[in-house]
């Protein structure tokens, strides 16, 4: 197996090409991309509007997390036709749409979360400085709850990049294509290695989210290491 592993590895044919990894690990990140950025779009205005009411959010919560209980293989099995239908094709859209349902609820309950549950009393204060409802929520309501905004868009793009493997199933080719093929040629070593390139994407994306939002809310980190120090302080 780890031989297999080795001789795909070092074969100049399975990096480069139509089918090379390199092309499927761009068309997987392309992918994976579009469906987390169309669902910070789609959810983070509504749920910051909802969040700074402090209204409705009961029902639009319930509505969104409706997608968690759809399975994505379901969803790509139920646009795929649709695709084909009206000549958008196979692979990217069925996969898309079922990626970016994926991606909504993560995104959008952190979002309306870290907004509704800032101190009203914070809130007030801006107010009565002459803050109008617009500078509230963008100078004191998103700042205070962008560390719970960024690990929502975390969450949902290690999830997405994950499962994007699917797309594979119709047509798609990504990262999901070698693994595939490997199953139906019984290559284990073809299978390993597409894998752990998924888990290494998955990895990466989570690192590259946690750097982003440490530099987002750098204040996140200082307060955190200060309560640290008071409890050892404590101790």
């Amino acid at each position: 197996m780890i031989q297999d592993a080795l001789d795909y590895l070092t074969d100049s044919g399975s990096w480069w090409g139509r089918n090379g990894l390199v092309n499927l690990t761009w068309n997987h990140i392309r992918l994976s991309g579009a469906a987390v950025l169309a669902a910070v779009l789609f959810a983070i205005p509504p749920a910051l509007y909802l969040g700074h009411q402090r209204r409705g959010g009961f029902l639009a919560i319930t509505l969104v997390n409706l997608s968690r209980a759809l399975p994505t293989f379901a969803v790509i099995a139920f646009v795929f036709p649709l695709s084909l239908q009206y000549g958008f094709g196979l692979g990217f859209w069925p996969t898309f749409v079922a990626l970016f349902l994926l991606a909504l609820p993560p995104i959008f309950v952190n979002a309306y979360t870290g907004v509704s549950e800032i101190d009203r009393d914070v809130v007030e204060a801006a107010r009565a400085m002459g803050m109008r409802e617009r500078e509230v929520l963008r100078k004191v309501e998103l700042p205070a709850a962008m560390p719970l905004v960024v690990t929502g868009v975390r969450v949902s793009a290690v999830q997405v990049v994950a499962t994007t493997t699917l797309g594979a199933l119709v047509g798609f080719r990504c990262l999901g294509t070698p693994i595939l093929q490997a199953i139906a040629t019984r290559n284990d070593g073809q299978l390993i290695v597409a894998a752990l390139l998924v888990a290494a994407l998955s990895l990466l994306t989570e690192a590259t989210f946690g750097l982003v939002g440490r530099r987002l809310t750098p204040w996140a980190g200082t307060r955190a290491t200060e309560a640290k120090a008071s409890v050892q302080h404590a101790t």
